[in-house]
């Protein structure tokens, strides 16, 4: 069902939870896991590059160990935007990230929300 799965992830705590719901989905359909990173100027902590580096070669260690293969992909620009491109261009069949834990109902702002109005595919939201 889930051939593609795209993990976009960051710095934020949360991103672990996210890691764990996306590691399952991948392991329950056999499906090929991208995990793409964004290098955002207007972020600080997403702003470095080394940092984004260290933070795929993190995740594809976590991924790996756990007996998934993954592929890295780092992009520059605005985070929604770039998702929903990338998983345009690999055919995601789903894009599982997290939020900060605001409601997306009244956060319209928030990366998750603008991925959800953009992307061609379904998005896993992981509170």
């Amino acid at each position: 069902m889930f051939e593609t799965v795209l993990f976009p992830i960051d710095h934020r705590r949360q991103t672990l939870d996210t890691a764990a719901v996306a590691l399952k989905l991948a392991q329950q359909h056999n499906s090929r896991l991208v995990i793409l990173s964004v290098v955002d100027r207007e972020d600080p902590a997403m702003a470095d590059e080394a940092a984004v580096a260290q933070l795929l070669d993190q995740a594809r260690q976590r991924f790996t160990a756990e007996g998934i293969d993954c592929q890295l992909i780092e992009r520059e620009g605005r985070p929604a935007f770039v998702i929903g491109d990338v998983a345009d261009e690999i055919n995601a069949d789903v894009i599982v990230m997290g939020t900060r834990g605001l409601s997306l109902d009244t956060d319209q702002t928030s990366t998750a929300a603008r991925v959800i109005q953009l992307a061609p595919c379904p998005v896993l939201v992981v509170p």
